[in-house]
């Protein structure tokens, strides 16, 4: 994992990041781009789930183009909040979406046209506040959103890149179309006939994967289809110590900067209780073409 973010997202990339909405939030890559220091990231993405407030409150970033910022189960985060309203850690510039729209800029990018249309944001604030919409009255138009890198966490994947993902997927799709490159973490590393053997699964063109990391975990507390349920108790954890700067710190060092990789962080958490231990199998498909 460090040496895929050493490599691929430098200080200042736009990253889309947690584009799954609240299943497969990869928390081991930004646990890593805040060891590693990153610093004036463009976070890009539907709803958070705590991880852009934790790069936010780690002083990442700079910008957040999403259409929100918090702790599903808990509420706003409270990082986004100090940071937006106080200039805490540092100011941060907001460009604000609906969940719809910023999966259209990811769409526009991923198609190679300046922008698409809509009318779902007619009569919206949010026209005010983000200069990458516009409207005649009639339509807004929503400029391309082109992240240099998006990281996306999967249940399983091959060494080539060829990722397949189940569950609610949100942006992920668009989000790593619109992107220059990927870095794909994974619950499981899977010979390549696994993969072929479901093509529709298949999230990404396997040319625009640089890096495929196998980190088993590495979405933790957010939960993963098939792997791991969501950690209530570890999210109602972080919103009450991230309420103050010195809380937010002490947590920060407790569970990131004191860990050095996810194996030793997953030895801090009770992994058992949260793993799926009964199946519920889809229905094989049939490939068959003679």
């Amino acid at each position: 994992m460090a040496e895929a973010i050493k490599q691929f997202v430098p200080d200042g990339s736009t990253v889309a990041i947690g584009t799954a909405l609240e299943p497969l939030i990869p928390f081991a890559a930004g646990h890593e781009l805040i060891r590693q220091g990153r610093r004036d990231l463009e976070l890009v993405g539907p709803i958070s789930d705590a991880l852009f407030d934790q790069l936010i409150g780690a002083g990442c970033v700079r910008r957040v183009t999403a259409a929100w910022v918090g702790n599903v189960s808990e509420g706003l985060g409270h990082c986004y909040r100090r940071a937006s309203e106080e200039h805490v850690p540092r100011a941060l510039e907001i460009r604000d979406h609906s969940n719809f729209s910023i999966s259209l800029g990811l769409w526009a990018a991923a198609w190679n046209v300046p922008s698409l249309p809509t009318r779902t944001l007619l009569g919206s604030d949010i026209l005010q506040s983000n200069p990458d919409l516009s409207t005649d009255g009639s339509l807004v138009q929503v400029k391309a959103v082109r992240p240099d890198v998006a990281i996306v966490h999967v249940q399983r994947a091959d060494e080539l890149g060829r990722a397949h993902a189940w569950g609610p997927l949100g942006v992920t799709e668009e989000a790593g179309l619109a992107a220059d490159r990927i870095v794909i973490t994974c619950e499981e590393i899977v010979d390549a006939g696994v993969t072929l053997s479901d093509p529709n699964r298949i999230l990404f063109p396997e040319t625009k994967v640089v890096a495929v990391v196998h980190e088993p975990g590495g979405a933790h507390p957010a939960p993963v289809q098939g792997y791991f349920r969501r950690d209530h108790a570890f999210y109602r954890e972080y919103a009450e110590r991230s309420r103050s700067v010195a809380g937010f710190r002490a947590w920060l060092k407790r569970w990131v900067l004191e860990v050095p990789n996810r194996a030793t962080y997953l030895g801090h958490v009770d992994v058992h209780s949260l793993r799926v231990t009964r199946e519920r199998m889809s229905v094989p498909v049939d490939y068959g073409d003679e």
